[in-house]
């Protein structure tokens, strides 16, 4: 059996920071993980943003009610879940991924949580597991599935090359310079091709 892993933001909604990032008008917390391969330095750069704008949980959670999935992405995963298994791994927070999983259908998400002070301001993060993306998917390998996945960012590398068949997907040109043995799409039609052909 294959399980299909896919990234979240860039793939099926936009970049909750990005749009974080013009809600409250602070163009430094724009940096994704399609800037900046170290994840534990991104999250500590956004965390001090935060303390020193006095912003919390709150703040990003009305954001993210105004977020809407990408055009085309809810009719995408639909069809998808119809003729496979799907699972959205994820480097975002549960805090934030409830509203977009409800206006996506509730599909599969692993992801990581944040930790929050009484007051409601972000003081840590705690990853589900290392690597989490990567692991998941070699655990998955490890009970009898086969995986096929697809992302846009650097932390979607490891998934991408571990599965039997991984995908770019709206990533940047740098990372599809590097990585010319991945297919790389910009159309969900063209995605949803590539996995059927491989399942």
């Amino acid at each position: 059996m294959v399980i299909t892993c896919l990234d979240l933001e860039g793939v099926l909604v936009p970049e909750i920071w990005i749009a974080f990032s013009e809600a409250t008008g602070i163009p430094e917390l724009r940096r994704t993980t399609r800037d900046e391969p170290d994840y534990d330095k991104l999250m500590k750069f956004r965390i001090n943003i935060l303390k020193e704008h006095n912003l919390g949980l709150k703040e990003i959670q009305d954001t993210i009610r105004k977020i809407e999935p990408l055009p085309g992405a809810k009719e995408f995963l639909d069809e998808l879940r119809s003729i496979c298994q799907v699972i959205i791994l994820s480097d975002t927070f549960s805090q934030f991924a409830a509203p977009l999983m409800e206006k996506l259908g509730q599909p599969t998400i692993f992801c990581n949580s944040l930790e929050v002070s009484p007051e409601g301001m972000i003081t840590g993060y705690k990853m589900r597991c290392e690597n989490s993306k990567l692991t998941t998917v070699k655990a998955l390998q490890s009970i009898g599935f086969e995986t096929i996945a697809s992302g846009d960012s650097f932390n979607d590398l490891g998934m991408i090359k571990a599965s039997k068949a991984g995908f770019l997907f709206r990533s940047t040109e740098q990372i599809i310079k590097d990585y010319p043995q991945f297919p790389a799409f910009t159309e969900y039609s063209e995605l949803l091709s590539a996995i059927k052909s491989n399942l």
